[in-house]
């Protein structure tokens, strides 16, 4: 699966919560990696584990209630699970950075807009207040946001919500990250913002190159913006490969079910339509889950083997490899 050395692999992760049924298992043997300057996207509905997966790398998982009950989270070799908190600190916002879904929610509302990228600024790379008030100005004005030095002395509230996103992204790529995990990064923005975003986020992995990991729950997103995709369902990665060769060839019912939902227009005599798929049913209680495919109550294919044991990772292209019992029959 792997070409060049990757940064940052995810090795047989499992992550715990307790509730009050018991302990839930909320990622299930996730194995992920990512190369250096890439861009990867993790796809799948809400409650697939996406978020829960970028909480891990960053060590932001509460304890308690969650646990990380095995594995390993390898940055440049180094088991980012076996350091101190301290530690964690210096490489949150240095090395892998963040940009959350809400910037209101992440954004100090107390606190001027310049002033939140300074400090990280500072807290990283120990310069003199003005050092990094000059350069948090510069990041301002590489993401785009007009006037910076205006914009330094505002506050979030006084931004639209794509200024407030750039803002979190400046923060985000205010020491240039080798790694940069975009959570959702539009979700409350216009389709005209979106765009413009993502053009920033291809702008900055140019001029840095920085890996990029995108979760989203938008396969259209996904296939404009990313090289690499991994599909996950109920805590599992089930699909994995080249963006073209998994769009173009899915081999898991479940991403087969995802491509078909991204909306088209399809020609009708007389008239233009948008057609709507949707996938039956819903995402499982991951409390309820047992040893089979958790897809299996979705699915069209589904047998007696897909109930009771969950299927190996088989390789079924150059980089592309499926979870499922009946690859060969999806078409």
């Amino acid at each position: 699966m792997k070409g060049k050395e990757p940064i940052l692999e995810i090795k047989d992760l499992c992550v715990d919560f307790e509730v009050r049924r018991g302990t839930v298992r909320v990622l299930n043997n996730l194995d992920i990696h990512l190369e250096r300057g890439e861009a990867l996207g993790i796809v799948g509905e809400s409650g697939c584990g996406k978020s829960m997966t970028a909480l891990s790398i960053m060590r932001l998982i509460p304890v308690p209630p969650g646990n990380i009950a095995q594995g390993e989270i390898l940055l440049n070799g180094r088991n980012l699970l076996n350091l101190k908190e301290k530690e964690m600190q210096d490489i949150r916002g240095n090395e892998i950075s963040m940009i959350f879904q809400e910037p209101m929610t992440s954004l100090n509302p107390v606190f001027t807009n310049g002033s939140q990228v300074a400090e990280s600024i500072q807290r990283h790379q120990s310069v003199s207040r003005a050092t990094a008030k000059k350069k948090a100005i510069e990041m301002l004005r590489l993401v785009g946001i007009p006037a910076p030095e205006q914009r330094f002395a505002q506050y979030p509230h006084e931004l639209s919500g794509g200024m407030r996103q750039r803002v979190m992204a400046a923060m985000a790529l205010s020491c240039e990250p080798s790694i940069l995990i975009a959570d959702e990064p539009t979700t409350a923005l216009d389709v005209t913002i979106q765009a413009q975003i993502f053009d920033l986020l291809r702008d900055i992995q140019k001029k840095i190159n920085t890996a990029i990991i995108l979760i989203t729950h938008d396969m259209g997103v996904i296939a404009e913006f990313a090289t690499r995709i991994v599909v996950m369902y109920a805590g599992r990665k089930v699909e994995e490969g080249p963006v073209r060769e998994v769009i173009s060839n899915p081999r898991h019912p479940y991403t087969r079910g995802l491509i078909r939902c991204v909306p088209f227009l399809k020609k009708d005599p007389g008239t233009t339509r948008e057609e709507l798929n949707e996938i039956p049913g819903m995402v499982p209680s991951l409390s309820l889950l047992g040893q089979g495919c958790p897809f299996a109550m979705r699915c069209d294919y589904t047998t007696e083997q897909c109930q009771v044991s969950f299927p190996p990772e088989t390789t079924v292209g150059v980089n592309h490899t499926v979870m499922c019992w009946h690859t060969e029959d999806v078409k």
